[in-house]
């Protein structure tokens, strides 16, 4: 078995068959995992917002789904992968806590869902599966030998993508 990649907060790791990734407490924080399968090249995100500040260029671009995301292509395509092979499964985005009007601060996984969607399909990749949204975290699990994404929480057990 392939030593599993911690991804943090605000991190993107990418590596090739046979890697693990995985990312931890995924609550109104999305996971995006991106895979090559013609080179087994995989890697995985873990953003906490939906867009960066106009104001703060430079600072923490992993942090942001509309920074993070073409970069990190960008970089798998430094190491062999075509964009239009590489595809894309999806999950977190949770709602963890009830906020009184729905204010934005509450939704904020709505928002983050939006701006991975938005920002993928700008760039040209199709997502291929997602377990998003709804009020329970997730730990996600990715293997560059298959391209597998798996789900794991308290609330709904594990499901395989």
């Amino acid at each position: 078995m392939s030593e599993l990649i911690t991804v943090g907060i605000s991190d993107v790791k990418i590596t090739q068959n046979p890697g693990a990734l995985v990312t931890y407490a995924l609550g109104s924080c999305v996971g995006i995992c991106l895979y090559d399968a013609s080179l087994q090249i995989g890697g995985l995100a873990h953003i906490m917002l939906p867009h960066q500040p106009e104001n703060n260029a430079e600072d923490q671009i992993n942090r942001y789904a509309d920074s993070c995301l073409p970069v990190m292509v960008r970089e798998m395509e430094h190491r062999g992968c075509l964009r239009a092979r590489i595809q894309a499964k999806i999950a977190g985005g949770a709602k963890m806590f009830e906020v009184a009007n729905d204010s934005a601060f509450g939704n904020i996984g709505a928002r983050n869902i939006a701006a991975v969607k938005q920002t993928l399909a700008g760039i040209g990749i199709r997502i291929q599966a997602e377990d998003t949204g709804l009020n329970y975290g997730r730990t996600v699990y990715f293997y560059t030998e298959t391209g597998m994404m798996v789900v794991k929480s308290f609330a709904k057990g594990e499901k395989k993508f």
